[in-house]
């Protein structure tokens, strides 16, 4: 089955669109090419990678979670924070993956799905590791990674320095998940959002996301910290939501595709027991 999609970005990068709504990106330079994210380790990725380059390959993982690590396997050289191995490991099984698809894609795409689909599970899969401030280039082309931890704590962002882009995974969004045991608390993650946002300053012009919608306003992390500062003020809509039988409240009110109905960008989905750094309670 068609699992991906491509669309050009520019001359030398590559979006690649999923069933499922995930966004990888392609980055081609003069001596090799990198690969952000992974998917599900489903629809034989690699494959597609491998007719769209033929220079040498580097995988750059944002974070741990399933949807954009189980790819990892079909690749050889890959980086992924080593504070989310784990997190990798625990979301490798059959299970964990197909029912995050089945969640996502109708009944009759989940029915076109077979086994041979599948990345085998590896969770003992090697990982080089994905250090904040390391640079790749490419030729012509750099990608630098910053630590931004809050949706994961291994979760990073990439800069591509030429392009003045930034791409930021799921570790600033419009639907920010913040309510797993792999997540910080509202003031931790506006902390690290403060510190981020002042490392990347006048660095970019474009912000690229990975769910969905490819670009956003280049504002998401001025947006973010007002919001986290709103939550804790106790300001926000709080809208119930639940997610793979997880429930959360999502910050702003918005509409279909998580937009917000006051115009900005970027937006949490978080749990009121969390929101103050060492003060988590069970609910």
């Amino acid at each position: 089955m068609n699992y991906y999609h491509t669309e050009t970005v520019n001359d030398h990068i590559t979006a690649i669109h999923s069933l499922t709504g995930e966004i990888l990106y392609l980055v081609e330079g003069s001596r090799g090419a990198a690969l952000i994210d992974t998917c599900l380790g489903v629809g034989h990725l690699k494959a597609l990678v491998d007719s769209l380059t033929e220079k040498p390959l580097t995988v750059l993982l944002t974070h741990g979670h399933l949807d954009h690590a189980q790819g990892a396997p079909e690749f050889d050289t890959v980086y992924l924070n080593k504070k989310d191995l784990e997190l990798y490991k625990k979301q490798s099984p059959w299970e964990e993956r197909k029912g995050y698809i089945k969640s996502g894609v109708s009944p009759e795409e989940f029915a076109k799905l077979t086994d041979a689909d599948f990345v085998p599970p590896m969770p003992e899969k090697e990982f080089s590791e994905l250090a904040d401030g390391m640079t790749f280039d490419l030729g012509g082309i750099s990608i630098q990674a910053f630590s931004y931890p809050g949706h994961t704590q291994g979760s990073m962002v990439f800069l591509l320095k030429e392009d003045r882009i930034l791409i930021l995974g799921d570790a600033c969004n419009n639907s920010t998940f913040l309510f797993g045991k792999e997540t910080c608390s509202v003031e931790e993650y506006r902390e690290n959002t403060v510190k981020t946002a002042r490392r990347l300053e006048g660095l970019y012009d474009r912000v690229f996301l990975s769910h969905k919608v490819m670009e956003t306003g280049k504002e998401i992390l001025a947006n973010m910290e007002e919001l986290c500062g709103e939550i804790m003020e106790g300001k926000t809509d709080d809208l119930p939501f639940e997610f793979m039988g997880t429930k959360a409240c999502i910050a702003k009110r918005c509409k279909e595709g998580f937009v917000r109905e006051d115009g900005k960008c970027g937006n949490l989905i978080y749990r009121k027991n969390h929101i103050w750094k060492d003060r988590r309670t069970e609910e």
